[in-house]
Order: C-alpha cells, then sequence, then structure tokens
C-alpha cells in the first residue's frame, strides 16, 4: 500500500474525526472509502464524456433502451 500525504480543510477533517467516533471505524478506513466511491462516479462520468463524444464525431451508435431490452430478454 502507497503512503499519501494530504491537507484537509479543517472541516472535512472535524467530520472525519465525528464520523470516525460514531462509528468507531479508523478516518484512514473512512477517508479510503470516500476516495474509492468518489473515483468510481469520477471514472463513470469520464466515461460518459467519452462516449458522448464519439457519438457526436459519429464513431459510436446509439441503441434504443427498447432494443437493449428485446436483446437481453428484459421486455415487459
Amino acid at each position: 500500500m502507497n503512503l499519501e500525504a494530504l491537507r484537509l480543510p479543517d472541516e472535512v477533517s472535524r467530520r472525519l474525526q465525528r464520523l470516525s467516533g460514531l462509528t468507531g471505524r479508523s478516518r484512514t478506513f473512512d477517508m479510503i472509502e470516500a476516495i474509492n466511491e468518489h473515483l468510481d462516479d469520477l471514472e463513470d462520468l469520464s466515461l460518459a464524456e467519452q462516449r458522448l463524444i464519439d457519438i457526436r464525431a459519429g464513431k459510436s451508435e446509439i441503441v434504443p433502451l427498447e432494443e437493449v431490452m428485446k436483446r437481453y430478454g428484459l421486455e415487459g
């Protein structure tokens, strides 16, 4: 595991301290959980943005929801 240094705003630090007191978990655990969750969101956003760029450039096709549902047997 890599060691990373990070400066936290006072309010974020207080919130982490309060959360660790409530849950009994370490601040490090909660920081890693928060970072992982936000990284997932950022990765999803980046993928969606790239997909939109590809669609607008004609490099990728749009598949209607109805077709996807039918293809995977999820229709009504």
